[in-house]
């Protein structure tokens, strides 16, 4: 396991900025911490965590260029905000590139930004530590976030849908609808009233 993600690391380092890179290593140790924490794959959260933004330095030409070329569909409103684009083309690179076989690995890679329902314990892992992460910016409710990740992933997945779509809607940008989605799933699942 070592020798693969040391690998994988010094491959990753060349392909992304120092900003990015310093944050994928923060996700990378926190999904380690959630995978020991709620008893999941130690060795695939360490590898989704690490490949999770594989695609994100790719400019928003080349996301929409390779994703035309794979065969990988484009949304409306991933036309719009290419840098969506980032997780579906991740997960497709990290099994092309990166020679990533385990599709627990590739589904939680392409799943990252927006969730869906019905997300596997990995999928919440790399969704939550791409979210808090210890070198992301304060975002309000951050502190809770941190605990309840540790204490309950439904409900800590639940809080940062709920906190997501408000700052989004605030700073009137695209909402992708699978995220809406995801967010009626979860509070559906976890009976929440309000919004």
């Amino acid at each position: 396991m070592e020798h693969r993600i040391n690998k994988l690391r010094r491959k990753l380092k060349g392909e992304l900025d120092k900003e990015r890179y310093e944050h994928t290593l923060g996700v990378m140790y926190t999904s380690a911490a959630l995978a020991m924490c709620h008893g999941a794959d130690l060795e695939q959260a360490l590898l989704a965590g690490l490949l999770h933004d594989c695609a994100k330095c790719v400019s928003a030409k080349n996301k929409i260029k390779l994703c035309r070329k794979y065969h990988l569909g484009i949304s409306e409103v991933e036309y719009k905000n290419p840098s969506l684009l980032h997780a579906k083309l991740g997960a497709f690179l990290a099994a092309k590139k990166y020679h990533v076989k385990e599709k627990e690995i590739l589904n939680a890679i392409a799943s990252h930004t927006t969730g869906h329902p019905q997300m596997s314990l990995l999928e919440k892992i790399i969704y939550i530590a791409d979210y808090m992460e210890p070198g992301r910016e304060e975002l309000p409710n951050m502190a809770d976030v941190r605990k309840l990740a540790f204490r309950d992933i439904d409900e800590c997945l639940y809080r940062i849908l709920k906190d997501s779509l408000a700052y989004l809607k605030t700073k009137d940008m695209t909402i992708d609808i699978m995220t809406e989605k995801t967010y009626e799933y979860y509070k559906k699942k976890l009976r929440k009233e309000e919004l």
